[in-house]
């Protein structure tokens, strides 16, 4: 058996179901294997920002690693951003990355590049395997790593004569590290905070952000009336009806800085403590006051969600948590404003929904006009790299195959990834796509004035996507995705819908 034949089956052993590929030569051992190795599907992705995004999204969702197959140094390094966001979420990865057979890599061939270092940029393990006897020990490992707590990317790099050379042998599944439950004074912290009276918040991510983590939440605001929120930006969180309503932190550093005001005591459940995203000239970096303290109840990598139980019994909260009652969402009509086009994607959301958005300035006051809509999930870009939506949408429709995914994708960052379109329709997938037509980076609008930059000529072009404008619909009809555009919310509502009706991928483009 060669060692690329034992990296299939071990693949296969840990459970890893699915390998998004975009393959070059040194993978071709690899690529023959997969056709002798039952049990991995091979999804192919044009550019491999696109196939990072896949992994991202599929294993958000199903809970388990996919394996993503890169050419060589700068495949990779193609993928980086897309990696970047899964790191953030920690969202378990298997990069498997092609590399010079080592008998070839001393000379130096055109491809060459410290893929290692690459690597570690985004990666909590990262491992070059040496000999074919050695890839499937290897690859069991990788699997291992990246299921660790709390989650993460896993690089091996496979050179070409180890997946050519014989003697091979498949690993085992080893099992991963399980989440344990943070230190007893950190809890009793916690609970001493929360009953004294001041106004404390409890800042929620990673597992508290499941049906479960969230109605622990809700049974503490409830006992003691602290206040809920997410970070800014969420990996996966359960919403809509019948799940406690819980809005971000506003991207917006002064917006940030109002709603932590007064705050006195923040509980850190699975998050981090909330800083801005950037720098701006005489604004702090951190968002929480300064007589504000901070109290770790579980990090990331601990058992957040039975540190959530354990406090809410600590506090004699009540066994199920109520929630205000929620006006039904109704479709509103006119032209795009986000605070129409919430109750309106509310209203018409399909049951048991994924949500992945990207939308940048589009989507920010969407989180409380979405919390009566259908229960749904809702995956969102992380990292901060755009272009995450439309891949991520993809790998989410394969993670789950009988639910309809919505994609809200803003249309600059749409075009660093549109290729996963034409991945959607050769898959045949229930995506519907909404592009936020601006035509422009409306962000960066915002962060000149923010940073204090005066506009001007330069601005004005490097900010402008109208010079000349895309047509959405021609792009993704080009990738064999059924498009359509619409300027109001009336005429959205009814394209949504009947796009919702229909079986594989549909792409919306809301001129705005």
């Amino acid at each position: 058996m060669d060692g690329a034949e034992s990296l299939a089956r071990t693949l296969v052993a840990c459970g890893v179901e699915v390998c998004f590929a975009n393959p070059g030569t040194s993978e071709m051992h690899f690529v023959a294997a997969l056709d002798r190795v039952p049990g991995v599907r091979a999804v192919l992705g044009l550019a491999e920002a696109a196939v990072a995004g896949f992994a991202d999204g599929y294993a958000r969702m199903a809970g388990r690693p996919a394996a993503t197959l890169f050419h060589c140094g700068p495949g990779l390094a193609n993928g980086l951003a897309n990696l970047h966001n899964a790191r953030r979420a920690h969202t378990p990865v298997v990069n498997i990355v092609g590399d010079q057979a080592t008998h070839h890599r001393p000379h130096d061939p055109p491809l060459t590049a410290d893929t290692e270092a690459l690597a570690r940029t985004v990666s909590c393990w990262v491992r070059t395997s040496l000999r074919s006897e050695d890839v499937g020990e290897d690859a069991a490992r990788a699997v291992q790593a990246a299921l660790a707590p709390p989650g993460g990317v896993a690089t091996l790099v496979l050179p070409a004569d180890c997946a050519w050379g014989e003697g091979g042998r498949p690993a085992a599944a080893l099992a991963a590290p399980a989440r344990r439950m943070p230190a007893p004074e950190a809890l009793r912290e916690a609970a001493l905070a929360l009953r004294s009276g001041e106004r404390a918040m409890l800042l929620l991510s990673g597992p508290a952000l499941t049906e479960r983590g969230l109605r622990a939440a809700a049974r503490i605001a409830q006992a003691t009336g602290a206040e809920l929120r997410t970070p800014t930006q969420v990996p996966r969180m359960a919403r809509g009806r019948g799940r406690p309503p819980v809005d971000r932190i506003p991207y917006v550093v002064d917006a940030a800085l109002k709603v932590l005001e007064g705050v006195r005591h923040l509980v850190l459940a699975g998050a981090r403590p909330p800083v801005g995203f950037f720098a701006y000239p005489g604004k702090p970096s951190t968002l929480w006051p300064a007589d504000c303290a901070l109290h770790r109840l579980a990090g990331p990598a601990e058992d957040v969600v039975g540190a959530l139980e354990a406090l809410a019994d600590e506090l004699a909260a009540p066994p199920e948590p109520t929630f205000p009652a929620l006006a039904k969402p109704e479709p509103q009509r006119g032209p795009f404003r986000a605070d129409a086009f919430g109750p309106t994607l509310a209203a018409l959301l399909p049951e048991d929904a994924i949500v992945a958005e990207d939308a940048v300035t589009s989507g920010r006051a969407l989180f409380p006009y979405t919390w009566a809509a259908a229960p749904h999930d809702w995956i969102q870009i992380t990292g901060g790299a755009i272009g995450w939506a439309f891949p991520a949408a993809t790998g989410a429709a394969i993670a789950c195959p009988a639910r309809r995914v919505v994609c809200l994708q803003g249309d600059g960052g749409g075009m660093y990834t549109l290729q996963a379109l034409w991945t959607q329709a050769r898959e045949r997938l229930d995506v519907v796509n909404i592009v936020f037509a601006n035509r422009r980076y409306a962000i960066l609008q915002g962060e000149l004035a923010a940073a204090g930059a005066r506009p001007g000529p330069a601005s004005e072009a490097l900010f402008d996507l109208g010079r000349p404008a895309l047509g959405w619909t021609k792009l993704a009809e080009g990738m064999g995705v059924e498009a359509a555009r619409v300027e109001t919310l009336e005429a959205f509502a009814d394209v949504f819908s009947a796009a919702c009706r229909r079986r594989g991928p549909f792409l919306v483009e809301f001129a705005i």
